[in-house]
């Protein structure tokens, strides 16, 4: 393909934006004649018609966003670096509590027959109680382990759950 020898200067007014203002009328005409230097206004003229429609279109965020927004991406990287430590502190200590109270009635199992007979017989008990308080109003004081372990075993339950609701909203 053969280049027109007008196209470096055609290509210097376009890329200035001073087309067709500053060219000559010579070279008007040239472009009327020549497909070669017609069709590379048609396709400049194109893309500056785009070009000044998306930069229309854009329209640009104002730095106090830009500025509050990585302000507010650090202090989120922030606070996930900080709270995974937390968070592996927390799985410790459970598992640690649990590996503790498992050890506790592995330990009490193996060691003492007698606890182990009072928790098969705690069903029956616990229903011979609850007929003696009905009756009475009162519970007997040898049964009274049997009524505080539930307790305290309720009360850690619903601490932890709270414990973990409350760090699981920060």
């Amino acid at each position: 393909m053969n280049s027109c020898p007008h196209e470096t200067e055609l290509r210097d007014h376009l890329a200035h934006g001073q087309w067709p203002a500053a060219a000559t009328p010579e070279l008007c005409a040239h472009v009327e004649a020549c497909r070669s230097c017609a069709d590379l206004v048609l396709v400049a003229a194109a893309f500056q018609k785009a070009r000044a429609g998306t930069i229309a279109a854009a329209r640009p965020v104002a730095p106090g966003v830009l500025l509050w927004r990585a302000q507010l991406r650090r202090r989120n990287a922030v606070v996930e670096h900080v709270t995974r430590p937390l968070l592996n502190a927390h799985i410790f200590a459970l598992a640690f509590t649990l590996v503790v109270g498992l050890g506790f009635v592995v330990f009490e199992a193996l060691r003492n027959d007698a606890w182990r007979t009072w928790l098969e017989q705690l069903p029956q008990s616990a229903v011979t109680q609850w007929d003696a308080f009905r009756t009475t109003g009162t519970i007997d004081p040898t049964w009274s382990l049997t009524v505080v372990l539930p307790v305290l075993a309720t009360l850690f339950l619903i601490g932890a759950v709270a414990v973990y609701l409350a760090t699981d909203r920060q």
